[in-house]
């Protein structure tokens, strides 16, 4: 049997203020893509890549579709050159040990962070304010990969606690790693 990718890019931008509404609209956005198909006796699978978010070195973050993990409403987060050259989907363990390494750094800019990660939480945009570490990551990629995750999870997991288990786990990860 052969097998064709239909590949599909898209510019996409969601807002919203509460879990529901964020959830809901990525969900709806999902629900619009073009199903498969057959022709000629060839598979053609659609293939989405939504470029969601720009960070401010130029470096986009954007969402991979299909993926089958979860029936087929997930997605993957990917950044452009995250190794150098090379497009990666960063972990949730890439952004704890990432957040360790800003909190060593420096505890006063860190509970910053924290603030902002708290209202991304909170379905607030991101917003990095002038926080700058030497170390690891921009805080603009923390913030709006971690906007993402947030989603992911949110879809995942809606009928339990969705955001918040990625957020408890950012916390657990920086008790422990005091």
């Amino acid at each position: 049997m052969e097998k064709v990718n239909d590949n599909i890019e898209i510019e996409w931008n969601l807002t919203g203020s509460s879990r529901k509404e964020l959830r809901d609209k990525a969900v709806m956005k999902f629900l619009d893509e073009k199903p498969g198909y057959w022709v000629d006796g060839v598979k053609h699978v659609t293939c989405y890549k939504y470029f969601v978010e720009k960070l401010k070195d130029g470096r986009k973050i954007y969402l991979l579709r299909p993926t089958f993990l979860n029936k087929g409403i997930d997605f993957q987060v990917w950044v452009e050159r995250m190794l150098i050259d090379k497009d990666k989907r960063p972990s949730h363990y890439d952004i704890f040990k990432d957040l360790n390494l800003k909190k060593k750094e420096n505890p006063k800019l860190f509970a910053q962070l924290m603030q902002a990660i708290e209202d991304v939480w909170n379905c607030k945009e991101p917003e990095d304010a002038k926080l700058n570490f030497k170390q690891g990551f921009p805080c603009d990629f923390v913030l709006k990969v971690l906007k993402w995750l947030f989603i992911e999870q949110d879809i995942t997991y809606w009928n339990y606690e969705g955001r918040t288990m990625l957020r408890q786990a950012i916390d657990k990860e920086l008790i422990e790693k005091k």
